[in-house]
This record gives structure tokens, sequence and C-alpha cells, in this order.
């Protein structure tokens, strides 16, 4: 009788299978915390400015060139057009959303130009969510600067794409919205809240209440940026009258509604550190 074939054995840092089981998900984990980790050691990234905001926001141009046509076409159309009077007020809606594209384009193109011209050369990297809207506007507006454009992105059900403005080896893809949120925190030294929906309230608040807790006890200057839509949106005076925050906690904030105000105060504060 012969010998029985042994099958070669898959070294366990091999196998697939196991790597995408449920038993290696603290594996899964900490590669999303070292590889990260090693990536920004190597291109020497310890200091980020964050960009939050929503991912909806379109440039201006895009948007007026839309509504354009529309307004032909329900001219043409007249009474059967109510159909595309609806999507003509949902492009007004957009349209007010652009002004913040432009703004955060403009502002981390204005903080670019100012790290590129320090000693250290680079050392505020502009990061983002590495999607579409404001995301992918900030990150317009560093490489605009040609500065340094890194992008955190989150796998999503509906596929959310990466920008084509994040700088070549500086673009994340996470699994864990947790790990994410860690690198978005961890290298951060100021962040800047642009109007935004769940995952950017979602973001907001997990790091106000890291500072108000003083789980992060470094310098971290917030800038809400947009009064108009965060004083209608949270009110936070509110939460100070039914004792639910203090009233120094209205100062782990900042809010601000021009680009030049919201850079001033922003490098004000990183010049102290």
């Amino acid at each position: 009788m012969g010998k029985k074939k042994i099958e070669k054995a898959v070294k366990a840092y091999r196998n697939e299978e196991f790597l995408i089981s449920a038993s290696a998900r603290p594996i899964r984990i900490l590669s999303e915390f070292i590889e990260p980790q090693s990536r920004f050691r190597r291109h020497n990234i310890r200091d980020t400015i964050v960009f939050f905001g929503s991912a909806r926001a379109r440039p201006e141009r895009e948007v007026k060139a839309e509504i354009r046509k529309l307004k032909a076409r329900i001219k043409k159309l007249g009474k059967g057009a109510s159909r595309y009077r609806r999507k003509l007020l949902d492009l007004e809606h957009d349209l007010r959303l652009s002004v913040y594209y432009r703004e955060a384009k403009e502002l981390a193109k204005k903080l670019t130009g100012w790290t590129r011209r320090l000693d250290q050369g680079h050392r505020f990297a502009i990061v983002t969510g590495g999607g579409p809207g404001i995301m992918e506007a900030a990150n317009l507006g560093a490489s605009m600067a040609k500065g340094i454009s890194i992008g955190l992105n989150i796998s999503l059900p509906f596929e959310q794409e990466a920008n084509h403005y994040i700088s070549t080896g500086y673009n994340f893809e996470f699994h864990y919205f947790f790990m994410r949120k860690l690198w978005f925190a961890y290298p951060a030294r100021a962040l800047v809240i642009f109007p935004g929906g769940f995952g950017t309230m979602d973001e907001l608040f997990e790091l106000l209440t890291l500072r108000q807790t003083r789980k992060i006890t470094k310098p971290l200057p917030i800038v809400l940026y947009g009064a108009d839509y965060w004083n209608e949106i949270v009110d936070f005076e509110a939460m100070v009258r039914w004792g639910t925050i203090s009233k120094k906690d209205l100062k782990l904030f900042r809010r601000c509604d021009t680009v030049d105000e919201a850079f001033n105060y922003l490098v004000g504060e990183l010049k102290r550190k």
C-alpha cells in the first residue's frame, strides 16, 4: 500500500478563507491600525487638518448648468412639467449647498499654501473622508496648492468611490468605521466641519465628546463652518439652558462664516503649538 499524499498546508497569514472569517476579526482590526500607521510614518505625516462635510455638495457651475437645462425643458413642456418642477426645487437646494463646496476648496487651498511656506514644509496635511462633496472639494483645494491630500475612505454597500484629488499613495480604504475615526482623530491638529448629514454629525459629536471628556488633551481647534446652517440644525445654547452641557463647552468650537475668518482663526491657533 502506497503512502498517502499529504496536501501542502497553507500558512495562516496566506489563508484568505481564515482571514475573512469571524475568528480573524481582531487581525483585520489590527491591520487597519498598523498599515495606516506604517504609511503615515513612511511619508512623515504627523499633523493633519481634517475636513468633514456633506458628500452631496457639488460644484456650483455643475448645478447651475443643470438648472438652466431643466428650466428650458420646463418652458418647453409647459403644464406637463410638474415632476421637473419638483426636480428644480431639489436643484435649488443643491445650489445653496454648492457654496460650501467652493469655500471648502478655497479654505483647503489657502491652508495648504500656508503650511507649505512653513520651515517644516507640508506639516499640516489636509485629510478628508476621501469621497465626493465637501471631501472632494477639500482634496481638490490641497491638490491645487500642490500639497499633500489624504483620503480615508470607507467601504459602503452603495460603493463610495474615492475622489480623483487624493495624492498618490495617500488613499486609504477602511472596513471599520471606528478604525477610520481613530485615524481622523489621532494625527489631527484642527477640524473644519462643513454642513453635512448623519455621518458629519456622528464625527462632530464623537470628537466634541472626546474633547469635553479630555480623552483628547492636545489643543484641537474645531471650526463649524456656515453659521446659518449650524445655528438652525443644532441649538447648542438650548443644551446649555437645559443643563445637558456646560456653558464652557461652547468654547470647544468656533463658528465661522467666511474663508478668511476660518483661515485666520485656524492659523492663529496652529501657530501656538
